[in-house]
């Protein structure tokens, strides 16, 4: 089967009738199509029975108005192509659909709040790459059809009728949307109907990716003790065993509502917590007094307790390592970056909302006080633990995941740990928009669209 980029033009619905293309014939004898034939054309969930007229001298696909319109296409553009002559099936795209969680169509600078840019930029990748992408919020699905009200840029936002995607990816930024009956039906209903593929379905808690992870004897070695926090058995026991733990809502993000436990040397228990101002410190006479504190926590917030690991620093600050684990255009999991993330003043936890500083990692381990033998092997074991963590979560939780942000720490021996799985890595715009210039992760999420789409 042959595959390549062809220019499509939109002409007038006088000059075509709306079954009918006109391509180049070197086109056609590329994909091998059979002049005056019918064909079915596809571009997404669109099907349509079309006749193919030859045009000498020409690489364009050139469709009706009316065609166009149906298909979603309001500007010239490229788009990959793929003939199947078994099928008689003739393929344009693929589209990409990109569920988001709101819009705000009276900001239309900002009309997806802060990932805008990053929206922008997966447009113009997409265009250079031959595929179609289009955004769309749960509203959408309320009414159940089967094209869909999605979001498009042409020299603005534009609003379209729009056929159903190849491959969806989901970016909702909660779970209570995720879990709407709306977009729990749709997605089941476009894989069953039309084979769309679905990637990043799901979020991940905390306590179940450790407790899938620990079925693998080669990944334990990266994963602090951790367990669901049920009581005070527990805590008194992991704190009669580390000199610090950490409680982390299971269900949480950012770095928000993080607690760190540690006893002082005359016996008494401090209690930090995260804060949009920074560190808030309390000191209990007794592990049973503190637990008193955080138990009404505990009665709406599910915790997970780890052990507490002595975390390499940068002038007295605590690093961590944000990985970026992707599928790639053959379907393998590859590690596309991994920055290092400094806590801020006054903060214990590293997250950029939480005021952290990011440098790559190269920079932040050789700023570091680890010997230089053992500099060199982390370098080659970071990006090693990544992989094997993803392909774990993969291979132990049932769910499809196409980009994963993996936390790691380095601690002051250079031994890698697991601190946490994100299955929504932020795309916050941090960084300014760059025609010119598209980010690996960007080419990388299109080339594994496409892997799935067979575009």
């Amino acid at each position: 089967m042959s595959k390549f980029k062809i220019p499509v033009q939109t002409v007038h619905s006088g000059i075509l009738q709306e079954n009918a293309v006109m391509l180049g014939d070197k086109s056609m004898k590329k994909l091998k199509i059979p002049a005056h034939g019918t064909i079915q054309l596809t571009f997404g969930s669109f099907r349509q029975e079309v006749t193919v007229i030859p045009v000498p001298k020409s690489d364009i696909l050139r469709v009706s108005e009316g065609l166009a319109r149906r298909l979603g296409l309001r500007q010239r553009l490229a788009l990959n192509v793929s003939y199947s002559s078994g099928s008689r099936i003739l393929r344009l795209g693929p589209i990409i659909g990109v569920l988001v969680s709101r819009d705000h169509p009276d900001q239309p600078d900002r009309l997806f709040g802060p990932i805008t840019m990053f929206c922008r930029e997966l447009t113009n990748a997409c265009h250079a790459q031959g595929a179609y992408v289009y955004f769309f919020t749960p509203e959408a699905l309320e009414t159940h059809s089967t094209s869909i009200q999605g979001w498009v840029y042409d020299e603005g936002w534009r609003k379209l009728s729009l056929p159903i995607a190849d491959v969806i990816n989901n970016r909702l930024t909660t779970r209570k949307m995720e879990n709407k009956p709306s977009v729990q039906h749709f997605l089941a209903d476009v894989k069953s109907r039309y084979g769309t593929h679905f990637f990043n379905e799901k979020f991940l808690d905390k306590t179940e990716v450790f407790e899938a992870l620990a079925q693998d004897a080669t990944l334990q070695r990266y994963l602090p003790e951790s367990h669901a926090l049920k009581g005070f058995a527990i805590l008194k026991k992991m704190c009669g065993t580390y000199n610090s733990v950490f409680l982390k809502p299971v269900r949480g993000s950012l770095g928000k509502g993080i607690l760190r436990i540690s006893k002082d040397e005359s016996g008494s228990y401090r209690l930090l917590s995260t804060t949009p101002m920074g560190t808030r410190k309390q000191t209990y006479p007794s592990l049973a007094k503190l637990f008193q504190s955080v138990a009404p926590k505990m009665k709406t917030t599910r915790y997970q307790i780890q052990q507490g690991l002595p975390l390499l620093e940068l002038g007295r600050r605590p690093v961590d390592f944000r990985a970026l684990v992707q599928k790639n255009g053959t379907g393998k999991w590859g590690v596309t970056s991994i920055v290092a993330r400094t806590a801020g003043s006054n903060h214990f936890v590293s997250n950029l909302a939480r005021g952290g500083t990011l440098s790559t990692a190269r920079e932040a381990i050789a700023k570091s006080s680890l010997p230089s033998g053992v500099k060199e092997n982390t370098q080659v074991l970071l990006p090693r633990a990544a992989l094997a963590i993803a392909r774990g979560v993969e291979t132990y939780i049932p769910a499809h995941f196409g980009e994963l942000g993996i936390d790691l720490a380095l601690d002051q021996s250079g031994r890698i740990w697991l601190l946490e799985v994100n299955s929504k890595p932020s795309k916050n715009d941090n960084t300014p928009l760059n025609d010119q210039k598209i980010r690996p992760s960007v080419k990388q999420m299109i080339l594994y669209c496409r892997y799935l789409a067979g575009l």
